[in-house]
């Protein structure tokens, strides 16, 4: 199959032929509609989250099953699906739980294995971790969801249980930030987006924020403070920075919720313990989403309330995938913009970057799928 690997980090990514992946026996095998080229991926050819080498990345797909293995019963050859970007292991305490976003033992396609930067990717435990697509949503808007967004939407709705008319304050407008400015509009809450780029702040503006805040211009948690009469409902540090984490704990009102989706550096971070005691505020981390809590988020987007797409920028092939993560060493919106590279570049107002592999609608033979069928494997749930 064709994939794009690199061979060391930083080495220029390139396209080329590799084996298949095997089926795990309770996993299956996903031929790759569609892919997002993700910041995270970048970490990870840059070295800053070490992977296997030679590696496959890519992390955020959706496709169609080409086989399953003996041990998996809800899913067959032919059914469309996407993936969390954390897969549980569909047998620990927290999996049984429906807390798969936790598991000790999660697997990540493009991190602790080959990824989805190729025609084919392998999964393990597909019962807890395949989630079916409906037939209103494409594979190019499903690979929107699996990191970012579907982080997003649990931040925002399971944290922050944001409510319509509530006051929702997103600092950093990279593409978690945004994601989380979109789905706040879309549930009718009251958006404040902070960030120091003036084409990310005109991107969240775009996409229904009532307010935009430059933290470069004074005291972000004030200003939010003074918009709101009295401070956010719920605060989302989506960047990850000690500065910005503590902003955003400030800017809340009483009985507020803090969620950190972006990610902290290692060590004790500083947040102002006094107001969180003298506020009664609550603190959440966010770590992506399970996929039992899909079907909510996924109903939202079918029955367009959601629009992913909108995130979307271009569509490119695999054979430009390596070239579109090597360019995220420049200014991108996928990347922090908040102490970011560059201050007010055009990159926030680039959108996402989709691979597409037409492939996968037509890389199932009709005798796979009917030969799963008369196994007796039920369609998905």
């Amino acid at each position: 199959m064709r994939a794009v690997v690199y061979s060391g980090y930083g080495v220029t990514p390139v396209l080329t032929q590799v084996a298949a992946p095997a089926c795990p026996a309770d996993g299956v095998v996903i031929a790759v509609g569609a892919t997002g080229v993700c910041r995270s991926d970048w970490h990870a050819w840059r070295g800053h989250d070490p992977v296997p080498l030679p590696h496959i990345g890519g992390h955020e797909f959706a496709g169609m099953v080409t086989e399953a293995g003996p041990g998996v019963t809800r899913w067959r050859a032919g059914d469309r699906v996407t993936v969390p970007f954390a897969c549980g292991c569909g047998r620990c305490e927290y999996c049984l739980a429906g807390n798969a976003q936790v598991c000790p033992r999660q697997t990540q396609p493009g991190f602790t294995g080959p990824g989805s930067f190729a025609e084919l990717v392998a999964v393990h435990a597909a019962d807890a971790n395949l989630v079916a697509l409906p037939p209103s949503v494409d594979f190019v808007t499903a690979a929107c969801l699996g990191c970012r967004f579907a982080t997003a939407f649990r931040a925002v709705t399971a944290h922050g249980r944001v409510r319509a008319g509530d006051w929702l304050a997103v600092h950093g407008c990279g593409g978690v930030g945004l994601s989380a400015v979109l789905i706040g509009v879309a549930l009718e809450a009251r958006v404040v987006a902070v960030d120091v780029s003036a084409a990310a702040l005109k991107r969240a503006r775009e996409l229904g924020a009532e307010a935009v805040v430059h933290a470069g211009a004074g005291d972000p948690a004030a200003v939010i403070g003074e918009v709101t009469a009295g401070g956010a409902h719920v605060s989302i540090d989506a960047l990850g920075s000690p500065a910005v984490a503590a902003d955003s704990v400030r800017c809340l009102r009483r009985r507020g919720r803090h969620v950190q989706v972006g990610l902290l550096p290692e060590g004790s971070v500083p947040l102002p313990m006094d107001l969180v005691i003298a506020r009664e505020l609550e603190i959440y981390g966010s770590h992506g989403m399970a996929a039992g809590d899909y079907p909510a988020m996924m109903r939202l987007v079918a029955d367009g309330t959601l629009r992913p797409g909108l995130l979307v920028g271009q569509v490119i092939g695999l054979e430009d995938a390596g070239q579109a993560l090597a360019a995220m060493d420049g200014p991108s919106m996928d990347g922090p913009s908040i102490d970011g590279p560059s201050i007010d570049g055009p990159s926030a107002l680039a959108g996402m970057t989709i691979v597409e592999l037409p492939q996968a609608t037509s890389t199932v033979p009709p005798d796979t799928v009917s030969e799963s069928r008369a196994a007796g494997r039920p369609g998905p749930p």
